[in-house]
């Protein structure tokens, strides 16, 4: 690998006497040892924190999919010709991707994602995966400048999206009209991190580039979707989807939040559309997810995981690109795609969308649009004196839409459990 994506924004540094890691290596310390990866064991990943001692959190989700992006890239070792093996990233690169892509999540999952690009519509927006950029690129501890300061290549590892907000519409009123819903983020980083992304992407041809960049407009204009990701990105996104298709799918089945009867009304037509092995097999998986006996259960669960990592291969995404991370991607099949899909599609039709999860989601949006109105309007008197130090900065500096930033990245830091300790400082007598 070049040394352009081993590069850090610090420039050269020299290691500690002794220290024989690889720079995968130090990235991947820096992620597990950060305060954004601790805060993940108390942030929502679809149930409540607290509720059960079972569901599975940000954090223990961000560890299943770093297990499983191991397993990918070490079935594409086996698998892959040589010159795709010499392109994947290494063990330690893909687990820091894992563990590290969801740290930008904020306080109560979606819901509160949502919540916050409302309030910061008029300063830029709000989106989770723009906030890990963001983290990991300056706001972490390591440096005082330039964040954990990873490496070129995991930075560009963490691009989901690689491009920058469009213009938003600002709402007419400081509180929402109606459903939150229509306030879901565009998918995209941040303006005022625009000179990070520059960074990441200089080793690119401006060929390269232009075509990584591209867009679809939706039909919700001015929303847009990027049409590309690296090859690393890809990896860590498919890692992520297995994750949440099928151990959110787990945590559904264990609590009795999805029935078997469910699980067939939902399923049997996806099963029915697949080829004969493949549709064999998920009908026996099926009876055994609802199994009275857990080894069997989780016997199935392991297998379903089996089926999209074993049948993971390297495509050429970008014909034209010069570089390999942006030219390819990696992919499963029409069969599994369409397989894991579904899977999530059962998690988000019998689980996300319970009137129980909705409930709790419209509390939380609740807690976190009040926050960051309380927040707003007397910053001097509320926030925390560090916190207050770096808006008094931002505000003389650069003005609202700068301090506004610095307000909405304590909100989106806190935990679950501190934000609903701070609204009830705030608000409950």
């Amino acid at each position: 690998m070049t040394a352009h994506w081993q590069a850090r924004r610090s420039g050269p540094s020299t290691q500690r006497p002794g220290d024989r890691r690889t720079p995968w290596q130090r990235d991947r310390a820096r992620v597990l040892h950060s305060a954004a990866f601790r805060r993940l064991q108390s942030k929502t990943q679809i149930m409540n924190v607290g509720e059960n001692d079972f569901y599975r959190t940000r954090l223990t989700h961000s560890l299943e999919a770093a297990q499983i992006g191991a397993s990918l890239i070490n079935q594409l070792s086996h698998v892959g010709s040589e010159s795709e093996v010499a392109m994947l990233p290494d063990l330690n690169l893909m687990e820091t991707l894992c563990l590290a892509h969801d740290i930008g999540h904020p306080p109560f999952g979606h819901g509160g994602e949502t919540a916050l690009n409302f309030k910061m519509l008029p300063s830029g927006g709000f989106e989770g995966n723009g906030q890990t950029f963001r983290i990991v690129g300056k706001l972490e501890a390591y440096h005082p400048d330039h964040g954990m300061d990873l490496t070129r290549r995991t930075l560009l590892g963490l691009l989901k999206y690689p491009v920058l907000m469009p213009e938003l519409p600002v709402p007419a009123s400081s509180e929402p009209p109606g459903s939150l819903a229509q306030w879901r983020p565009a998918k995209a980083l941040f303006a005022c991190d625009s000179d990070l992304l520059d960074w990441v992407l200089e080793p690119l041809s401006d060929t390269d580039r232009e075509q990584f960049q591209a867009l679809d407009t939706l039909a919700q204009s001015p929303w847009q979707k990027s049409k590309h990701k690296s090859l690393d990105a890809s990896l860590m996104e498919l890692a992520d989807d297995i994750a949440y298709g099928v151990h959110d799918l787990e945590d559904a089945v264990v609590t009795g939040t999805l029935s078997e009867s469910q699980w067939h009304t939902h399923l049997d037509e996806v099963v029915a559309n697949l080829n004969p092995e493949l549709a064999n097999l998920m009908q026996q998986l099926g009876r055994q997810l609802f199994s009275n006996e857990h080894s069997v259960r989780k016997d199935a669960i392991g297998a379903l995981v089996n089926i999209f990592v074993t049948k993971v291969h390297i495509t050429e995404v970008l014909a034209d690109a010069e570089e390999p991370l942006v030219r390819f991607n990696a992919c499963l099949p029409e069969a599994e795609r369409y397989l894991l899909d579904s899977l999530k599609a059962v998690v988000f039709e019998h689980v996300i969308n319970q009137p129980a999860i909705q409930q709790l989601r419209y509390r939380s949006q609740n807690m976190l649009l009040n926050l960051f109105t309380a927040f707003h309007t007397e910053p001097m008197r509320l926030l925390p004196h560090n916190t207050r130090a770096r808006w008094q900065a931002a505000y003389s500096k650069q003005g609202q839409s700068a301090a506004d930033r610095i307000l909405c990245d304590y909100i989106a830091g806190m935990t679950d459990d501190y934000a609903e300790r701070m609204y009830r400082n705030l608000f409950v007598i």
